[in-house]
């Protein structure tokens, strides 16, 4: 589940209970913070995600079980330790910030070469934890300075234009001239819509706005 802001409403909601397959309070749950590292300006405070008083309070849902994964720290301690943690998980909620960063440390902590066998986890991302997944997010959401590019993971096959109508600079204008360069099919998304990727279905899940910039 790819969304711009969190959990933010019923429908984001149902759609969620619904790629779990039970109830969140029967669910085990990891958060991982680490785009929240890639500002130029410094991070996001750590604990406005955890503690669910911000990116739509995915966090602070009632989990039957919640962890912290700090993705930088992982290559310290093996795999061995972080794994099968992970592994046991049902849903991944992960941060927003910033996604080139937040690529480069899931590439550097064996976390993107995992994912592929967690075929019963749900990954819930909230602005750039749901860009990480795109194969491009455009120079203008580049702003760790040692990104290479603006290329990230490309588990799915289209781009996101987060946020819409939530920033000043975030018009559905802005989002055409993005979506213009991006060369991909490309979704404006604002902070009550959701896309959703199960078994190669996408689907659109909103109670606000949005708008396919191009296919």
């Amino acid at each position: 589940m790819l969304t711009s802001g969190g959990i933010t409403n019923q429908s984001i909601s149902a759609a969620l209970v619904d790629l779990l397959g039970k109830p969140v309070a029967e669910a085990s749950a990891l958060c991982i913070p680490t785009a929240l590292w890639g500002y130029r300006s410094g991070p996001i405070p750590m604990p406005s995600f955890v503690s669910g008083r911000a990116w739509g309070g995915m966090t602070s849902l009632e989990w039957k079980s919640m962890g912290v994964v700090e993705l930088t720290a992982l290559p310290t301690i093996g795999a061995d330790a972080w794994v099968p943690w992970v592994q046991e998980a049902d849903v991944l909620l992960v941060a927003g910030g910033e996604a080139t960063y937040l690529c480069h440390w899931m590439r550097e902590s064996g976390l993107a070469d995992l994912l592929p066998s967690l075929s019963d986890t749900v990954w819930v991302g909230v602005s750039a934890g749901s860009l990480v997944m795109t194969p491009r997010i455009g120079d203008d959401f580049v702003e760790w300075p040692a990104a290479p590019d603006d290329r990230t993971l490309g588990l799915v096959d289209f781009a996101i234009f987060p946020h819409l109508d939530v920033f000043p600079e975030n018009t559905l204008a802005e989002a055409e001239r993005w979506a213009a360069d991006i060369g991909l099919p490309a979704y404006a998304l604002d902070d009550q819509s959701a896309i959703t990727v199960a078994d190669g279905a996408v689907e659109v899940v909103s109670e606000g706005s949005w708008k396919l910039l191009s296919s």
